[in-house]
């Protein structure tokens, strides 16, 4: 069983209980899951994952008027809860489950205790940040408070930021995988053509994601991540071949290839959903053209790696 799996079965055996019986007034003010930190609430856990950072139980998100007036005994209450289910943890971390405020949690991840309010805030919050914050599952939260502000960071970014991303992302993949890569290996440089290729995997990675409107989560999940995308998460055996594939003679065409594959199907992709109308092969153009169709003047204003 996985750890969300955990989660939800120790809350309807003893979680609900408690809630209904020691807090009546409460309940429906109290909203209930599993989310932030911990591959578990991303669902991609094994029993691997529980040697570090791993700690059963849940969440139980209040506001900060709640937290004032029954936070404590809240608190107090969780912790009671039977210690066979709940106590296992990790010796390296812990803490982040039982009762916290709601302004809290999302503080933690992205610095404000709700959405960004501007598209500056937008922008330089790192995706996997914001993908820890809407991450997992809610079970309850009939006040809606927590449910707000999860809606927003998930489907909020205004258009102009997420094209400004993925002008950035195309800009990267062209300057990082289609010129650098084999001229790197031509100079005799095959440790800066590695780093060129991880470069290249990475700005795909974000512009994958970004097109398929998710944010995308830490380094070590992206790959895992992608298999749930409906769009271009075939590309991912093409992008672990980039990282994993031999630098000689034969495996640097076969690479260079791969990496013109990889563009070719980002710039169709970009052509379907009418970001670009150009008939180059080359993502640089594809991303000044992105550029342009930012309305807001300072976004389109900024240099087009900025993001």
């Amino acid at each position: 069983m996985q750890g969300m799996e955990e989660a939800r079965a120790f809350y309807e055996e003893y979680g609900r209980d408690m809630l209904e019986k020691r807090f009546p007034e409460y309940e429906r003010r109290i909203a209930v899951g599993l989310a932030g930190h911990g591959s578990e609430c991303f669902g991609f856990d094994d029993e691997i994952s529980r040697d570090h950072d791993w700690e059963k139980g849940f969440c139980l998100w209040i506001s900060d008027i709640d937290d004032i007036k029954v936070g404590v005994a809240l608190s107090r209450a969780y912790r009671s809860l039977p210690i066979e289910r709940q106590g296992e943890r990790s010796s390296q971390g812990g803490g982040n489950r039982g009762v916290m405020r709601t302004g809290f949690f999302f503080r933690r991840y992205t610095g404000s205790p709700g959405a960004p309010e501007d598209w500056r805030q937008w922008l330089y919050l790192p995706s996997h940040a914001l993908a820890e914050a809407t991450n997992g599952e809610i079970w309850r939260d009939e006040l809606g408070e927590f449910s707000a502000v999860r809606e927003k960071l998930l489907h909020g970014m205004p258009e102009d930021v997420r094209l400004k991303k993925l002008a950035a992302r195309a800009m990267e993949m062209a300057q990082a995988g289609q010129y650098n890569y084999a001229r790197c290996l031509r100079h005799g440089q095959e440790g800066a053509a590695m780093l060129a290729a991880a470069e290249f995997v990475n700005a795909a990675c974000g512009m994958i994601y970004l097109l398929n409107r998710v944010h995308m989560p830490y380094y070590k999940w992206r790959f895992r991540g992608m298999e749930a995308l409906p769009k271009l998460s075939s590309l991912a055996p093409a992008l672990e071949f980039l990282l994993l594939g031999e630098n000689d003679g034969a495996g640097v065409k076969t690479k260079a290839g791969v990496i013109e594959d990889v563009c070719a199907a980002v710039i169709a992709q970009l052509r379907a959903e009418g970001l670009s109308r150009g008939g180059w092969d080359y993502l640089e153009p594809h991303a000044f053209e992105i550029t342009e169709r930012i309305e807001n003047p300072e976004i389109r204003a900024l240099h087009v790696m900025e993001g």
